[in-house]
């Protein structure tokens, strides 16, 4: 969470407050013995926080429901947030667009994707190997299984992270270190899924949990940088991963997950956050 501005120690910051919340801009408000220190969540709402501050401060009336122009130009300015944080925006894209070309072209994308070859033999399923995958060429397999996803909620969960995360690593750190993550955590997180000896899978959560780690080590280690993680939701992704491990998971549905990804993962953003905090 980035500092932005000093508050008198004296002012009713209340409706400020739900003016901001009103316009779903993330903050929060300390008190210091210089005065309320007001805290954003989303660096990318700079702009729209110090509108609304300078309203508050000349003591004009704050409209707490947007109005439609307002609206209009909030919806125009998805393209331009877009172009600030292109490597997320593109990945983000390419996740939709292969799930919506799966229900086209089928189980015949689907092994164009996968981390080996994926073929049928004796009506069973037989498996290439990845060494002789990268022999033939096929270098896109060491990443592609992360762009795959076999369910909506798959989808969505994983994208609606994705985004929330790599805003702020783009945001915050530029195009290049995100770039990096997702190929690095990309490559890492199938690797160690395929290295536990599972050939048929896919999806962007060991990415995800990727920019977890990293996100919050630069909280932690680095708290000037601007990124911010709720602690419950730090708790919450780490306890749902170590769920997934249990054989709890399988009794209520939720065994067949991509567990030794989701833990590749989780260890490249770690190592990368503080590589990126130590620089700090």
């Amino acid at each position: 969470m980035q500092p932005v501005m000093l508050l008198p120690l004296d002012a009713d910051t209340r409706p400020l407050r739900q003016a901001l919340w009103q316009h779903r801009i993330g903050h929060r408000i300390t008190t210091q013995e210089q005065g309320q220190l007001l805290w954003l969540a989303d660096p990318a709402q700079h702009d729209a926080l110090q509108e609304i501050v300078a309203r508050w401060q000349r003591g004009a009336p704050l409209d707490t429901t947007p109005p439609a122009s307002r609206r209009r130009a909030r919806a125009a300015g998805l393209p331009a947030l877009a172009k600030r944080v292109p490597v997320t925006a593109t990945a983000l894209v390419l996740c939709l667009a292969i799930f919506a070309l799966i229900g086209v072209f089928g189980d015949w994308l689907i092994v164009q994707l996968t981390i080996v070859p994926v073929h049928i033999a004796g009506d069973q399923l037989a498996y290439g190997t990845l060494t002789q995958a990268l022999a033939d060429g096929q270098l896109w397999r060491l990443i592609s299984p992360a762009f795959l996803h076999f369910g909506w909620m798959h989808l969505v969960f994983n994208l609606m992270w994705l985004w929330y995360f790599g805003r702020q690593v783009e945001t915050l750190q530029g195009s290049r270190w995100m770039l990096a993550l997702l190929l690095i955590a990309g490559v890492g997180a199938n690797l160690a899924q395929y290295a536990a000896g599972t050939a048929l899978f896919g999806g962007m959560s060991g990415v995800v949990y990727a920019l977890l780690g990293h996100v919050w080590v630069m909280s932690r280690r680095a708290p000037q940088s601007g990124f911010f993680v709720p602690s419950m939701l730090v708790i919450f992704m780490l306890g749902w991963m170590v769920f997934t491990m249990t054989s709890m998971a399988d009794g209520v549905g939720f065994g067949n997950v991509a567990n030794e990804a989701h833990l590749g993962g989780l260890v490249v953003g770690l190592v990368t956050g503080w590589v990126a905090s130590s620089r700090r």
